[in-house]
């Protein structure tokens, strides 16, 4: 039984890294936290708990959780340190030796911190609670919204891919999902709370469903009858569950924003399957002509490992004239790191550290042109903005429906906040990275 008092007048910091679903989950945790009362921290205040959301893609993702948590740990030593998320799921025993820790609990276990914060508060002990990592099957549909304009709904998790370098199915369990019935709630819920946009998050989105006959495509159609919501966008989406008929149902959708974000992670066809990958680049081809075709303005990110183990100089430069075709927009690229426990170690060919960098520096120049051209194309354009929550100090800002980044200087934002409005795209600043923009009254 939680006693309410003890968390009476504390003060929590909440830090995450990683992908969207993290984001989405810690806005969610911070809304239990706010139902125990316990609020956000303001700033120039002193958290009296600090909770971590950490992320386990790669070995730099470990390196970085483990400095900010010590940063944390010396910057605030009186404060209850508590770390989640797919390194504590992975590594607890290694968080938990980390002096500072206080709470390491898994994925499983994020939305019942309260219970471990009570106990610990409680007891005052010495010792951390280490939660053990175990086969995940649970599944609760959850939205939140943080500090942003934006909502993220999470509708699915886990996955059952177990491609070759990847740890997100011993972090995040099996793929499993809610309800139509109950996500298009979750979106209703957003609807007279006043939200205009909803991004759709979780592990693999595209297998939204398998256990419970329904599809993500069904998902799709019942949200976009969802009466208040102007906007959704899908979050990172399989190529192979990315079906011709959501993209055609996208592209005539009221609702469905011409957004798409697709992991590819090499060009290579050898790579590809070497990865175990289910999908070739032939197929990865069709999809993005595929959307191009249908909505011609939409915007296209693409996430690449490079350096993979088996991709020889052969290999990384077919990836590179296959991508460099490609009808998109910007990569999300990952410089390749070996993950423990994965089957990539059992392949021979391993990729240097400096050719591994060489690689990267390579790809980042082709995003950077890639998203360059995309954005000078819409200059002089009147697109729908959705204005952001402005942050103090900063100019009003907001998102195009095609995934536009636009300032809008001398501008208040008071009175037009969360509000989607027609702006003229004046010029591309910051190389590609924010238009400047002006309202059209």
């Amino acid at each position: 039984m939680i006693d309410n008092n003890i968390f009476s007048n504390k003060k929590a910091l909440f830090h995450t890294f990683g992908c969207k679903l993290n984001f989405s989950e810690t806005s969610t945790i911070a809304k239990l936290f706010a139902e125990k009362g316990i609020r956000r921290v303001s700033t120039g205040e002193k958290p009296d708990i600090i909770v971590v959301n950490t992320c386990s893609v790669t070995e730099v993702a470990d390196k970085k959780c483990r400095q900010q948590i010590r940063s944390f740990a010396k910057k605030y030593p009186d404060a209850t340190i508590i770390v989640t998320g797919c390194y504590a799921q992975l590594k607890s025993d290694e968080i938990a030796a980390i002096d500072g820790v206080d709470i390491v609990a898994g994925n499983d276990k994020k939305l019942i911190l309260t219970e471990f914060l009570d106990n610990w508060l409680q007891n005052k002990e010495t010792t951390t609670y280490v939660t053990p990592t175990r086969d995940i099957r649970e599944f609760s549909p959850s939205c939140s919204r943080g500090d942003r304009t934006r909502y993220f709904l999470k509708v699915q998790d886990g996955c059952d891919y177990w491609c070759t370098y990847c740890t997100i199915p011993m972090a995040r369990g099996r793929s499993r999902s809610g309800t139509v019935a109950q996500i298009v709630e979750q979106a209703e819920k957003v609807a007279k709370e006043g939200g205009k946009e909803i991004v759709i998050t979780g592990v693999n989105i595209g297998d939204f469903g398998k256990r419970t006959d329904e599809t993500f495509f069904d998902l799709v159609k019942a949200l976009d009858e969802v009466e208040g919501i102007e906007r959704y966008r899908i979050s990172s989406i399989e190529p192979n569950l990315l079906t011709d008929e959501i993209i055609e149902f996208v592209a005539k959708s009221k609702r469905f924003m011409p957004h798409f974000h697709v992991p590819l992670q090499s060009g290579s066809d050898a790579v590809l399957k070497l990865m175990h990958r289910h999908y070739d680049t032939e197929l990865f081809r069709h999809k993005m002509e595929t959307i191009k075709k249908v909505m011609p303005d939409a915007f296209i990110g693409v996430d690449l490992i490079v350096g993979a183990r088996g991709e020889t100089d052969e290999e990384f430069e077919n990836s590179r004239r296959f991508i460099e075709s490609l009808p998109i927009s910007r990569l999300h690229v990952f410089t390749y790191s070996e993950r423990p426990g994965t089957k990539a170690l059992n392949i021979d060919y391993v990729v240097s550290p400096e050719e591994k960098h060489k690689r990267t520096r390579i790809m980042l120049a082709l995003s950077e042109k890639k998203l360059l051209d995309f954005s000078r194309q819409f200059e002089g354009t009147v697109r729908p903005v959705l204005i952001e929550h402005n942050r103090k100090g900063h100019p009003v800002n907001g998102f195009t429906d095609n995934y536009l980044k636009v300032v809008i200087p001398d501008t208040d934002a008071s009175e037009i906040d969360n509000h989607i409005l027609p702006v003229r795209i004046i010029e591309t600043i910051n190389d590609g990275e924010e238009m400047k923009g002006e309202i059209v009254r």
